[in-house]
């Protein structure tokens, strides 16, 4: 900035260093500078307040911001040619600014879009006037593979067809918003949004607090009653459909499941009974009554629409065709996502309203009509032409939209034989030169292209507008590099008053009254992982416990053959444990195994859970390549036990006491008795070697508990007399047993009311068989079948609650 431009910033002069190397590109609209490079009227004490705080403050503000996004586990799935990965959501630090003003017209131009997009689907998938008076193209609409046929003549239950949409703007250099795309599928950044404001205002509280920022918890909670609402009348339960774990954004899914309290289910999870769609329970089946989905229509009922798909519930077509469920949003709403459709959009609203948008979209040329494919081809080194059934923003497009004057003469020829030859599966759209927004790089404030996605829902009060959204942010100049999958960010959207804001959260007013509700049922999938979360945890720390023992001795003898030693190898193997390495690949295979089972509940799992045991399988894996055999091996063991302590614990403090911790402590509980029955088999047996009780001890994590208990030194009978059937030791089989009693006699019941299921009555037999038992009763034998009998009551839980 020029020093004429100096201000006073807080009752001192200061030229504001962030903006004296900030350079709006020609002929663009910056969102933060007009053209003579002052700050705008939202954006001015925005602007100060950061040139208060300066480059390296920011720096470290911004850092901040990071470390929370990796803490909470943040991530976006990017599909590359190395496959799926996970990827750290890329936040762009400085939000976009946005007067409230001016948002009232943006939300005003969206909500009459929203209004349209309902009709045109009540139409389309109803009397179909539109194509008979010639206004849509018949073969245009039959094309699209987003127009599901089984679905015509269906009402919703819920009376829409649409209940959350996003669409995706572009400010023009005219300084218009232009409408650049439609989300009416399964839009999807709406959590993103919430995580990109939890990290910017960690970043910038104090701005934030200072700013007049509307907050976004009243649009969750306006569509969560919305839901709920819903749900109520048709007397079934609200659930959120996700493709599963492997989806780009499952995070999302998983995150807006806890924060909103609803269920999340994958297709497995469900299944179409006498005509109602049900979830898969512990308790049995349980109506569902709204269906939040976010897969792709097409892929939601195998049966009826994609055979191939492995993600859905055959029957739900049915379901929906009943009106047992209203699908969130309805099958076959994804029609108007098509791009070709966009050139109607403007004679339709006059058509259905009687107006014109106030909001346009990028204007749209369908190649499968003459003028419009003369005009096209006429002005083809001007536009961008791409494919006309595609439901993608030309943007983010996989290379098949291409710019004409970027086409060698060569390429622009075969594409203008194409357009003739196959006209209606092209459409030709205005270039779009995107404003540019301000990202911190390289010390200091540049413009970038952004695009702006805003969210509405439906509420019985009519739509409701989401006050910010989430901005795309690209990572250059190229308006290409502004999609997730291509490197680009997202940033924060501030709608910003002049007068305070209401302080909106998703809890109820002090005023209003409130019931204290039980948690609702646990689906299976959601309990058979927790059972096998709580598996793989304690078979981890045994097998820890079990590798610091050996590499104890190692280090003390140095000599791998002692008998000792030999006998633990040989124990181990069976399990895939080979101790020639410090950290074998069985070990790490297991809490890789905890880590999806975790995965696939990431709704039921906490933040610091999750945290918890993302370093645990970080540690394990950057120990098995700096970690030696011996006494290196053995302060790692010592390092991967507290950890596998502090996780346990967490979960153990923390975790609320319904139907999933239950089957969480009954997989810790039933792998505890398992691994030390096999453990004491081995090492208290007749002809064990010098060393193995003292071991046993060890492992069992039982030694000082042993001298005071016992005025003698280790014998056989008494370590398992403690490890084995001492009822108070947390670490012997008779305690694991009277837990494992007491959880399973709390399940639900499979059998009616008054039954004990086979499980309860398997763990009563076996808890009083042992509760009898003397130590010399406890051959090695016995406790091997003990081992046994303890893994077939997973078995059984599996077959009554996993079936």
């Amino acid at each position: 900035m020029a020093k004429g431009n100096q201000k006073r910033v807080r009752g001192r002069p200061q030229a504001n260093s962030l903006l004296e190397h900030y350079r709006p590109i020609e002929g663009v609209v910056d969102e933060m500078v007009d053209a003579s490079g002052n700050p705008r009227p939202a954006w001015r004490s925005f602007i100060e307040a950061l040139g208060d705080l300066g480059a390296d403050r920011l720096a470290q503000r911004f850092a901040r911001a990071d470390q929370y996004l990796r803490d909470a586990g943040v991530y976006y799935r990017v599909y590359d040619k190395a496959g799926a990965n996970e990827r750290a959501w890329p936040l762009a630090h400085v939000p976009l600014l946005i007067d409230e003003l001016e948002w009232a017209e943006i939300s005003a131009g969206l909500i009459q879009r929203a209004d349209l997009f309902e009709a045109i689907l009540a139409d389309i998938y109803g009397p179909n006037r539109l194509v008979e008076k010639g206004i849509l193209p018949a073969g245009l609409i039959a094309a699209s593979p987003e127009y599901l046929r089984p679905v015509v003549g269906t009402r919703p239950a819920s009376g829409h067809f649409l209940h959350m949409l996003a669409f995706e703007l572009g400010r023009g250099p005219d300084g218009r918003w232009w409408v650049l795309g439609d989300r009416t599928q399964a839009p999807s950044g709406a959590g993103f949004a919430l995580e990109n404001r939890v990290a910017t205002t960690r970043a910038l509280s104090d701005i934030y607090g200072e700013m007049h920022v509307h907050r976004l918890a009243g649009f969750f909670r306006r569509f969560r009653d919305a839901l709920n609402g819903m749900a109520k009348e048709s007397g079934g339960r609200v659930a959120i459909l996700t493709p599963g774990p492997l989806n780009e954004t499952y995070y999302e899914h998983a995150y807006i499941a806890r924060y909103l309290g609803i269920m999340l289910l994958e297709g497995e999870d469900l299944t179409v009974s006498g005509g109602k769609l049900m979830v898969r329970t512990v308790s049995g089946l349980k109506p569902i009554g709204v269906l939040w989905r976010r897969l792709d229509a097409a892929f939601a009922d195998p049966l009826e629409l994609n055979a191939d798909s492995q993600i859905g519930t055959p029957g739900l077509v049915e379901a929906i065709r009943r009106g047992a469920v209203s699908a969130v949003n309805a099958l076959g709403s994804g029609l108007m996502e098509t791009r070709a459709l966009l050139s109607f959009l403007p004679r339709i609203s006059r058509e259905l309203r009687g107006e014109d948008l106030s909001l346009p979209n990028v204007a749209t040329w369908w190649c499968g009509q003459q003028a419009e494919r003369n005009h096209v081809l006429a002005n083809i080194e001007r536009l961008v032409v791409g494919p006309a059934l595609s439901t993608r923003v030309a943007f983010e497009d996989d290379g098949a939209t291409r710019l004409g004057s970027a086409l060698s003469a060569e390429e622009r020829a075969e594409l203008v034989a194409r357009i003739e030859r196959e006209g209606a599966a092209f459409v030709g759209q205005e270039a779009v030169t995107l404003s540019t927004t301000p990202v911190f790089a390289d010390g200091r404030l540049q413009p970038r292209p952004a695009s702006l996605r805003v969210y509405l829902a439906r509420t019985p009060d009519g739509w409701t507008v989401m006050p910010g959204g989430f901005a795309r942010v690209g990572f250059s100049l190229d308006p290409t590099a502004i999609a997730m999958q291509r490197g680009g960010q997202a940033a924060d959207v501030w709608v910003v008053s002049d007068r305070p804001v209401e302080r909106e959260t998703l809890l109820p007013q002090e005023s209003d009254g409130f019931i204290r509700t039980m948690p609702g049922s646990l689906p299976s999938r959601a309990a058979e992982n927790l059972t096998w979360l709580g598996r793989y945890i304690e078979r981890s720390e045994d097998t820890v416990r079990i590798l610091r023992a050996y590499h104890v001795r190692l280090a003390e003898t140095s000599d791998p053959e002692m008998p000792l030693l030999a006998d633990i190898r040989d124990y181990l193997e069976p399990f895939g444990i080979e101790v020639e390495s410090a950290i074998p690949l069985g070990l790490i295979s297991t809490l890789d195994s905890a880590v999806y089972s975790a995965g696939q509940i990431r709704d039921r799992f906490s933040p610091d859970g999750w945290l918890a045991l993302k370093d645990l399988s970080k540690t394990i894996h950057q120990f098995a390549s700096t970690v030696a055999p011996g006494d290196d091996a053995t302060r790692a063991m010592t390092v991967m036990l507290r950890k596998l302590a502090g996780f346990s614990g967490l979960l153990h403090e923390n975790m609320y006491r319904f139907a999933g911790w239950r089957f969480l402590e009954i997989g810790r509980r039933l792998e505890r008795g398992i691994q030390i029955a096999r453990t004491l088999a081995c090492l208290t047996r007749a002809d064990a070697p010098d060393g193995a009780l003292d071991m046993m001890l060890e492992i069992g994590d039982s030694v000082m508990t042993h001298r005071r208990q016992y005025p003698v030194q280790a014998g056989r009978r008494t370590v398992i007399d403690l490890l084995a059937l001492d009822p108070l030791n947390p670490r012997s089989i008779l305690f694991q047993l009277e837990r494992l009693k007491a959880e399973i006699g709390m399940l639900p019941s499979v059998g009616g009311e008054g039954h004990m299921s086979p499980a309860a009555k398997e763990v009563l037999q076996l808890n009083t068989a042992i509760a009898v038992m003397e130590p010399s009763d406890m051959t090695a034998q016995v406790l091997d079948e003990l081992a046994n009998q303890i893994g077939d009551l997973y078995s059984r839980l599996a077959k009554a609650y996993f079936g």
